[in-house]
């Protein structure tokens, strides 16, 4: 049984049962993820709502994950992915993984995310420079690096937006 109903009129959402806060959350992600895949949308030129639904997707998480957002050459998303989960620390990323995945999706550009469980946003050197070797191998299958957002409790940043692409 779904717990939220659209109200295509109003642009609303109603239920007519308790949900949890999870549901919520979980809604959220669908609702933001459905904006991010419309076609001619506008949103991944709009970095709040990939914030957003970065945010909402990584930020709780209790391991390292590393995630990424395979567009069209219009830059509109094909697929949002998980690709590697680590420890409380780190997560293991590995360049032929994916690359393999962007072909295996014809994605003509990326947008990579992992999340810091600690909470703090700031970037690693370790993250600047999995992000430099991702872009290089991806660039010599003519896949544009957009950008790297690392996924906090209270902050997201992005590497584009800092100067580190």
């Amino acid at each position: 049984m779904q717990a939220f109903t659209l109200n295509e009129t109003t642009g609303t959402y109603q239920t007519t049962h308790t949900v949890t806060s999870e549901q919520i959350i979980d809604q959220a992600k669908a609702i933001l993820l459905e904006a991010l895949q419309r076609p001619n949308s506008e949103t991944m030129s709009d970095p709040t709502t990939v914030r957003q639904f970065l945010t909402l997707s990584l930020a709780d998480k209790q391991r390292e994950i590393f995630a990424c957002l395979y567009l069209d050459n219009q830059h509109r998303l094909i697929k949002f992915e998980e690709l590697f989960k680590g420890t409380i620390d780190s997560a293991s990323v590995y360049p032929r993984e994916v690359v393999k995945a962007a072909l295996q999706h014809n994605a003509a550009a990326v947008i990579f995310a992992h999340n810091h469980p600690s909470g703090i946003a700031t970037p690693s050197q370790a993250d600047k420079n999995i992000t430099q070797r991702l872009k290089q191998a991806l660039a010599t299958v003519d896949i544009r690096t957009l950008d790297h957002f690392v996924v906090g409790h209270d902050e997201t940043v992005s590497f584009a937006k800092k100067g580190y692409l």
